[in-house]
């Protein structure tokens, strides 16, 4: 049997360390906001039967300089995102865009006389499918909202946490189960936003609603967790022997192969998308690989031992 809770100190030490310096990039580099948050500008349109590249894409309008721009292909047309919100931005990209696809798609003058030289940009495949505008107000909004929801997330759990442990009160009341529980999902998720801070600062990567999905997913997933293994210890209070620590201790090792087995074939389909799947999908894989993984670990070194603190601190305050 692993001795997991006697070393409580070293793991809740790497927690304090990974939280402070999570925290640390968050406030002095923050997020790079995409333009759901920002306010910006979705355009999709369709070339014709030559598409052209993704780099060809990004090039016919690098001269214009779009802020934040990220050019995703699907089956059968591109979808661009830039931060310019103005029609006459809009209109500047499409005429660029219509340029590229002319020189990929050439209308062929033996067939249409030459009447069609006026008109090449009419007859050879490019059209605009959806064009969406995302006003600056309208993404602080979401800003707003994306923070309520996190916020709301966490105490709505902890109060669920402290419910369904009410009948468990020795030694340590049921509300703390749900502290414990509040904290380890806490640390999950500013280790998280932490992470694409740091991946905003060096590598420019955006974060937009995607990843707000992503981070109240690995709340989920943290707290089966976190419930699988204060489940066990429910269980084993009543009829056990040995003092509150040893009891915990007894009940991680009993579920840790089952957090650790159910994390890791996760994670293994996320880091497989995260290799090889599209800019669309790959960093919300990423989010949910990172929170999934040290959910794992704040589950087993962290919420647990955190109640055997608990407890001692009340023993030594009586």
């Amino acid at each position: 049997m692993y001795k997991i809770i006697q070393k409580r100190k070293i793991w809740i030490g790497i927690s304090i360390v990974l939280f402070v310096t999570a925290l640390y990039f968050i406030f002095a580099w923050g997020l790079k906001l995409g333009i759901d948050f920002t306010g910006g500008s979705f355009l999709e349109v369709k070339f014709g039967d030559n598409k052209p590249k993704v780099v060809e894409v990004s090039e016919a309008v690098k001269d214009l300089n779009l802020s934040s721009l990220s050019v995703q292909p699907s089956e059968n047309s591109f979808i661009l995102r830039f931060q310019d919100d103005s029609e006459e931005v809009h209109q500047k990209v499409l005429d660029a865009l219509k340029k590229l696809n002319d020189s990929k798609n050439p209308v062929s003058l033996e067939k249409k006389g030459t009447s069609a030289v006026a008109n090449l940009s009419a007859d050879n495949g490019f059209s605009e499918l959806n064009f969406t505008a995302i006003g600056p107000s309208v993404g602080q909004e979401l800003q707003k909202k994306a923070v309520y929801s996190i916020i709301l997330v966490l105490i709505a759990i902890s109060l669920y946490i402290s419910y369904a442990f009410r009948k468990v009160s020795k030694p340590i009341s049921s509300w703390k189960y749900g502290v414990a529980t509040l904290i380890a999902l806490f640390h999950d998720t500013i280790i998280v936003i932490g992470f694409f801070a740091l991946l905003g600062k060096f590598w420019g990567i955006e974060v937009n609603t995607s990843f707000v999905a992503a981070v109240l997913t690995v709340l989920g997933f943290s707290v089966h967790d976190t419930i699988v293994v204060f489940d066990r210890i429910r269980e084993n209070l009543p009829k056990s022997a040995e003092n509150f620590e040893d009891t915990i201790n007894r009940s991680v090792n009993q579920t840790l192969t089952r957090s650790i087995n159910t994390s890791m074939t996760v994670m293994f389909v996320l880091l497989s998308i995260v290799v090889f799947g599209g800019p669309s999908i790959k960093y919300f894989a990423l989010a949910l690989f990172v929170g999934i993984f040290f959910g794992t670990y704040s589950s087993i070194f962290l919420a647990s031992p955190l109640l055997v603190v608990w407890n001692n601190m009340k023993k030594r305050s009586q």
